[in-house]
């Protein structure tokens, strides 16, 4: 029988010796262009460009705070401007400055953790019991990274669209502020709501104004507050998001009320309340979920109205009260309803629970206030070096940390 004779591929022509050194030098350039592309990802990636120095050694918290003592004296400071509010976090205090955070011991102001990124620091805050702390890529504050306030170690990380000049307040949810946008997310860090003029817009109309200039900024649970000036509306406008309710771009309000005002400030939110500071004779206008107006409440201001550059009233906050620095005097809203109860005159700022007293910061020292009726029983001595100006305060058991400026103070029993 005639066999058809089939003709041998040209490749199969080749020796075999030749065939597998192609093979081999074809295999040596995948890999090496694979080496390449790996390590200008690791070149490129955030962690890559990132400093990180965590803890080697547990924790100490100082004591809790006990009576107040006879005088407070200065243990240790450090710069931190990249902290707008006295940070305090875990056992310990934050301060950060340039691309760096840092957290210290609170009693000897020792560096017991690092992060750096080679971006500039937008702002850092607390919470969700993190260390957030916001980076500047070009023209966005668009990196957050989340760090452990005991350890340093990393977190959670995710990408946000606020503005230079941003502040990130309150918890659940937290607001990222913006002269134009805001959003806000969750504990996990996903975005719940934004609002405002929106980078990628999925779908045309999903915001309901545009062109707005937005002036200030308060958030409580899963409420945002936003006072704004829109074209077309006749004064100011206050706008309260509800993050739970959001879908997609397409924000959820409680309530988005034009208020005829111009120069007003809103000062705080509450589940059920909105606080926003008139214009003129200083009174504080409430109004209610629906937005409508509840009452109005005159101030003893003690002085001229102290404006933030930032749209972020300064303010504190315990277990009963929102402490409210109007530029002149310490005033205290009731925490549910937001009337003003009493006022402190005379004070730097808001003031801090300390045991079951309110210091609150004054030319020369701190007032020893009774928190239930606003009763000063004494002012305690703080030498502040020459130092001047608005004071915040918070207190890290014990201790007290101080910022003025751009300068942390941590203060101590005498």
């Amino acid at each position: 029988m005639l066999r058809s004779r089939v003709p041998t591929p040209a490749w199969a022509r080749v020796p075999a010796e030749r065939r597998h050194r192609g093979d081999r030098l074809v295999a040596a350039v995948i890999v090496l262009l694979l080496a390449g592309a790996a390590l200008l990802y690791g070149l490129q990636s955030p962690a890559a460009r990132t400093t990180s120095e965590p803890a080697g050694t547990p924790a100490t918290a100082p004591p809790p705070a006990g009576p107040v003592p006879d005088r407070f004296t200065e243990r240790w400071q450090a710069p931190s401007p990249a902290t707008p509010v006295p940070t305090v976090a875990g056992a310990g205090v934050v301060v950060a400055d340039g691309s760096r955070v840092s957290g210290r011991d609170a009693g000897t102001g020792t560096e017991r953790w690092s992060y750096s990124r080679d971006l500039p620091l937008c702002t850092v805050a607390e919470g969700y019991g993190r260390v957030m702390a916001l980076y500047r890529n070009g023209e966005y504050c668009s990196e957050l990274s989340t760090l452990d306030p005991d350890t340093g170690t990393r977190g959670p990380a995710r990408t946000l669209d606020a503005r230079p000049g941003t502040r990130l307040i309150g918890t659940d949810p937290v607001l990222a502020t913006g002269q134009d946008y805001v959003e806000t997310f969750r504990s996990d860090l996903v975005r719940t709501a934004e609002y405002g003029t929106v980078r990628a817009l999925e779908e045309p109309g999903d915001q309901p104004r545009t062109g707005c200039s937005f002036r200030s900024f308060a958030a409580a649970e899963d409420r945002a507050g936003v006072l704004e000036r829109c074209p077309g509306d006749r004064g100011e406008r206050l706008s309260m998001l509800r993050p739970s309710g959001t879908e997609g771009d397409q924000p959820a309000f409680d309530s988005s009320e034009v208020l005829g005002t111009d120069g007003a400030q809103l000062i705080a939110v509450s589940p059920e309340r909105a606080a926003v500071l008139l214009p003129g004779v200083p009174r504080l206008l409430l109004l209610d979920r629906s937005g409508d107006r509840v009452g109005e409440f005159p101030v003893g201001a003690g002085g001229p109205i102290h404006v933030p550059a930032d749209g972020v009233a300064r303010t504190s906050t315990d277990r009963d009260h929102r402490y409210w620095w109007t530029g002149g005097a310490t005033v205290a809203l009731d925490l549910r309803t937001l009337q003003p109860l009493w006022t402190v005159p005379g004070s730097l700022g808001p003031g801090t629970r300390y045991g079951d007293r309110l210091l609150v910061p004054v030319p020369g020292g701190l007032a020893d206030v009774d928190p239930a009726t606003g009763e000063v029983a004494r002012t305690v001595p703080v030498d502040r070096a020459g130092r001047e100006g608005p004071v915040q305060v918070a207190a890290q058991g014990n201790m007290l940390v101080e910022l003025h400026g751009t300068d942390v103070v941590v203060l101590g029993p005498a």
